[in-house]
This record gives C-alpha cells, structure tokens and sequence, in this order.
C-alpha cells in the first residue's frame, strides 16, 4: 500500500469525482469523508471498487469523526461545503457547515502534522472586481455567506501555518464547468440553459445586452490543479484557477448555438443588469504549480453539447 493517503471532504462531489482518479494514478490512497447528502453515489461505488478508495459517511461539523478519520492520512484536501445559492437562502446552516467544518479540518490537519493541506476557496471572495484579470493580492469583498466563510477559510490556514506550521494551498475556483456537473449549479445554470432551448431548436434568452461575463474553466483542467497543489513546492498562498478570459454571455450563446448546429439567433430581454465581469490573473498558478488551462472555453462547451446530445 502506498503511504500517500489523503484525507478528501467532500469526496462525493461533481470536481472530486475528478480529482480522485488523478489522485489514483498518483500513487496515492484516499480515504473520502463526505455525509453524501449531495454525493454520486454510483460514482462512488466505482471509485470503492479500485481498493484504492474508502469512504467514511460522517459530517465535517463533527469534529471527532474528523480528526478519527484523518489518523494516518499524510494529505488533505478540503472541499466539503454548501454551495453559494443556498448559503443565501439558509445563512444559518452554511454557516455552520463551512465555518464550523473549516475549523475541525484545519485543527485536526495542524494537530496531526500533515504534509499539505489544499482548500477549495473561490473567485467569490473578490466580490465585484474593480479591475480585471483579478489578482491574488486584490481586495476582498465577498458578499454572501459561502464567499465570506471561504474568505474566512484563508484566513484560518495562515493562523495555523503561523501558530502549528500547517502546509496549505487554497486554490480560488474560477466557473468551473464539464461533464457530471448537475443542471441546477450556480455558475453553469446559464450553460444548461441555453443548451436545452438550442436543443429544443429556440433561440438562448439573454438578459440585459449579454456583456456580463465569466471566467469558465473545465473541470479536467480544475482537477489537475488540486494535485499540483497538493505536491507544490511552494505553499501558503491564495491561487486563482480559470483560464484568464473572459467570456461573455452574448459570446457563450454565440459558442453554443455553433456546437448545437442550429440556425438561431439570441433573444435580449431588455433590463437592467448588474453587469459584473471575472477573469483570474493565473500568473501564480503558473509560476508556483508549473499549471495553465488546456482546454478551451470552445472546446470545452462543444464537448458539453456532444454529451447532452
């Protein structure tokens, strides 16, 4: 067996299920801890079925189960969260899960000298940007509960990098996006969107002129990053991880009706819309993971349409 074993929260999601066949191929085993409330439980199974890959059903609010299930893990990656919509429908809960399960993990990492510990931060934590591409060292102005807690996540690792010397990444997911993703999802509802109108031979609605735009990154490209940080000589420090464009929604309608092959042309509902725009400075994920996106916005969305087909 190997002796690289990582300790995954969250193991059970759409980017872990990515993530989890590079950390095999790595060498490493995983032990997977996750309530699987949202989890693919199908994908799981497989993953069991290598030998390779144990889960352990537990919340991360609990912070005995933690620092139990993390015995004789070297790594950890942290991805157990509530996702951003429903941090804003239930303040409470997310609050509780991400604040309360950051901690147990970060405390029980340091308690235990774990070789590294990488996070899921997010572009969120920026808020509205005042410039763009958006650099690490940019103000931070999260503005919903999950962004402020992630925000508040960084800063829990440099308390104990400072106090317990604990070995940390935290990579800020751009729009992430790709196969096995659920329809419903923040960032890529637009996507599903206007792929199912073009599939219904209608033309995508867009709100607004369709200037607001996003950084989308393929979840392949994403997964690679995690175990880059994983193993990085360099650590402690914040990492974007997008492609560095900006998409705009007029211009993802535009990819997507050429993917689909039909002959339609975008409808703009006329209001007023916040008009707010991401792209991530990826000069650090270069520079510090030796990482850049291979897969582009285009290739990446006529590959989405391929698979809804």
């Amino acid at each position: 067996m190997s002796d690289k074993k990582v300790f995954f929260t969250g193991g059970g999601g759409f980017i872990a299920s990515h993530v989890v066949p590079l950390l095999i191929d790595g060498g490493y085993t995983v032990r997977i801890f996750d309530n699987m409330n949202r989890g693919d439980r199908t994908r799981m199974n497989e993953f069991i079925a290598t030998g390779k890959v144990e889960l352990i059903e537990k919340d991360v609010r609990y912070g005995g189960a933690v620092r139990e299930a993390m015995q004789g893990c070297s790594h950890v990656i942290h991805f157990a969260t509530v996702s951003i919509n429903k941090s804003v429908a239930d303040p409470h809960e997310s609050i509780d899960i991400n604040m309360t399960g950051n901690h147990n993990v970060f405390a029980a990492a340091a308690d235990q000298g774990v070789e590294r510990l990488v996070f899921a931060s997010t572009a969120s934590v920026y808020g509205e940007p005042e410039r763009l591409p958006m650099h690490e060292d940019d103000e931070l102005r999260p503005l919903t509960p999950y962004c402020i807690t992630k925000r508040a996540g960084e800063d829990l690792l440099g308390f104990y990098q400072r106090t317990k010397g604990l070995s940390w990444n935290a990579l800020r997911f751009f729009n992430v996006y790709g196969p096995g993703q659920k329809v419903e999802a923040y960032y890529t509802s637009v996507i599903n969107h206007f792929i199912e109108r073009l599939k219904a031979g209608q033309p995508p609605v867009i709100d607004g002129r369709g200037d607001q735009s996003m950084d989308f990154v393929h979840v392949a490209d994403l997964a690679r990053s995690v175990v880059l940080a994983l193993e990085s000589e360099q650590a402690n420090l914040p990492i974007n991880i997008g492609t560095g464009i900006d998409t705009s929604v007029a211009a993802l309608a535009k990819t997507l009706i050429d993917a689909v092959g039909v002959d339609v042309v975008p409808q703009f509902n006329e209001r007023d819309v916040l008009v707010s725009r991401r792209a991530a400075d990826i000069t650090r994920a270069r520079e510090v993971l030796g990482w850049e996106p291979q897969i582009t916005v285009e290739e990446g969305m006529r590959q989405l349409v391929k698979d809804s087909m």
